[in-house]
């Protein structure tokens, strides 16, 4: 085709122009050469390059008329359009395949209850924060941790020969030497840098034997109920990394400073409901307490929670959100432990303390609760306690690479900023029971 167009237009060259002659032949030509006369393909996109979605189709109302039979196919065995379409009762087999569970509806499950139970677990993202925990709790808060520990902390200061240079080491070898990349992620440098600064620690059992009555448990499963006024709440789910004991943590308050929370008041966030971005659930075990080990377990008094800021990829909470986490998940140890001693809730005899620890690789948070009551249906009465203190640095910076601006080093390649107090705190709360 193409050259037989070429011939008509030379033969029609005297009545255009040449400039014109020379534009058309150009148009037919790949790369406007003249030796050869080829088709150029043009491709072009004519469809929408993002697909709409359908809508859903609405389902088909079958319309049932008392006492007129329906005349469907089904005698015949073959589709027919004048026919109406046979409903067939639903084939049951006579065996369980999990591949083919259809659950029942929820009104008709045996677990099924009218009243709502709200539950907290390891992704609840608290709007409120620290406040809708200590409502939760029923708890008072202190800003500071409490003096046995920070006197604690000061003795720690020189327990290890070198301490200082071991721990630099421990930060350099999480955040540099612990990857086959160019720099590990926080993910990675967070747990390595926990794991790392618990076993430093776990090298003083030969001056404490009292160390080797410890053990660290992982993926245990968690459930602790109570009443909060008319509402039921649960604590569920899997934590952090606990460290329990065979021994208990002593009491950080005493008696009198225990009678004292009564005249607290707890701070409410009104019109915010306190139940906001709980989980609501229907189907649950109203009494189901349980600890996440047996009655014959040795290492049952639980001592402290490890928890990474990022310890999940597709969920991450904010600072706020995560010092949630940590009082909420000591709180539920504490008290399904204290469940198991004394089910009837009342006043403790004998207060039950558990510590919680929270890193992201850099910042550290320091909590104790001392849970002193098990009555948490009011707001009045004895409350529990709430030692906090929060971002405290184990360092500055950890760069693999200098930061330069301005040709100028703002910040130097390696470990800067190391503050040894940090990790004093860090040993106290490890070293609490012992010394």
């Amino acid at each position: 085709m193409f050259p037989e167009t070429s011939r008509c237009l030379k033969a029609a060259a005297p009545v255009f122009s040449q400039t014109g002659f020379s534009m058309c032949l150009r148009r037919l030509q790949p790369h406007g050469g003249g030796s050869s006369l080829q088709a150029r393909r043009h491709l072009a996109v004519s469809g929408c390059l993002t697909a709409k979605v359908s809508s859903p189709r609405k389902p088909r109302i079958r319309v049932e008329i008392p006492g007129l039979e329906m005349v469907t196919y089904s005698d015949r065995m073959h589709y027919m359009q004048h026919l109406t379409k046979p409903v067939f009762p639903r084939w049951e087999r006579d065996y369980k395949d999990p591949r083919h569970y259809h659950s029942p509806p929820m009104q008709e499950m045996p677990l099924y209850k009218e009243k709502p139970c709200y539950i907290f677990t390891q992704r609840t993202s608290a709007l409120e924060g620290v406040r809708q925990a200590l409502w939760l709790t029923k708890s008072k808060l202190i800003p500071r941790l409490p003096p046995q520990l920070l006197s604690l902390a000061e003795r720690c200061n020189s327990e290890f020969p070198n301490q200082d240079e071991r721990v630099k080491n421990t930060i350099e070898h999480a955040r540099f030497w612990d990857t086959t990349q160019e720099r590990p992620g926080k993910l990675k440098y967070s747990n390595t840098l926990l794991s790392n600064l618990l076993h430093l620690c776990a090298t003083l059992q030969s001056s404490h034997p009292a160390l080797g009555r410890r053990i660290f448990n992982e993926k245990y499963s968690l459930a602790a109920p109570w009443k909060r006024g008319d509402d039921l709440f649960q604590v569920r789910g899997q934590n952090g990394l606990l460290l329990s004991s065979m021994d208990p943590l002593p009491e950080i308050s005493g008696k009198q400073e225990v009678s004292e929370t009564a005249n607290n008041l707890l701070e409410t966030f009104y019109p915010v409901s306190p139940t906001i971005c709980l989980q609501k659930v229907h189907i649950y075990k109203e009494d189901e307490n349980c600890t996440g080990f047996t009655s014959d377990y040795p290492y049952r008094h639980p001592h402290t929670l490890f928890f990474l800021e990022k310890d999940d990829v597709k969920w991450t909470l904010r600072p706020d959100q995560f010092r949630t986490k940590m009082i909420m998940f000591a709180f539920g140890n504490a008290l399904a432990y204290a469940r198991t001693l004394d089910a009837s809730p009342r006043v403790l005899d004998h207060p039950i303390t558990i510590q919680s620890v929270g890193t992201n690789g850099r910042f550290f948070q320091f909590l104790v609760f001392q849970l002193n009551t098990t009555d948490l249906s009011g707001d009045d009465g004895i409350k529990n306690q709430v030692w906090l203190e929060e971002d405290l640095e184990l360092y500055d910076y950890a760069k693999v690479r200098p930061l330069i601006k301005k040709k100028q080093v703002k910040v130097p390649a390696g470990l800067a900023g190391y503050k040894p107090e940090t990790f004093s705190k860090f040993l106290a709360l490890y070293l609490h029971g012992v010394l």
